[in-house]
């Protein structure tokens, strides 16, 4: 299932979310020269995933629902591009795990 908010993609595989930018975003920012990813945990509703660079703006990426950070993309920390990737093995940001089910169900469906 797959749902959308704050222009990022969360897909969610048995009890994991994975959170990635969708191509609107991806066009809007620009190529990504820079990034970087919370030492957080664990993510609250509204908290910063990751701070970016990119050739059209400098931003925080919030996440739109609170869990348990069990995966960051830290081939796009040595490679900021993959992020630009359409591919869905490059183009991720995170996985989260323990993320409340109505919380998620209450997003947007992509």
């Amino acid at each position: 299932m797959t749902k959308i908010a704050n222009y990022l993609l969360l897909e969610k595989e048995d009890d994991l979310v994975t959170i990635r930018m969708t191509a609107e975003l991806q066009d809007d920012v620009g190529t990504i020269g820079y990034i970087d990813f919370t030492k957080e945990e664990h993510l609250a509703k509204e908290d910063v995933i990751l701070n970016l660079e990119a050739s059209k703006t400098v931003m925080e990426i919030v996440s739109p629902i609170a869990g348990r950070i069990v995966k960051i993309n830290h081939a796009a920390s040595d490679t900021p591009t993959l992020l630009n990737s359409e591919k869905a093995t490059e183009n991720w940001l995170c996985v989260l795990a323990d993320v409340d089910a109505t919380e998620f169900d209450a997003l947007e469906d992509a």
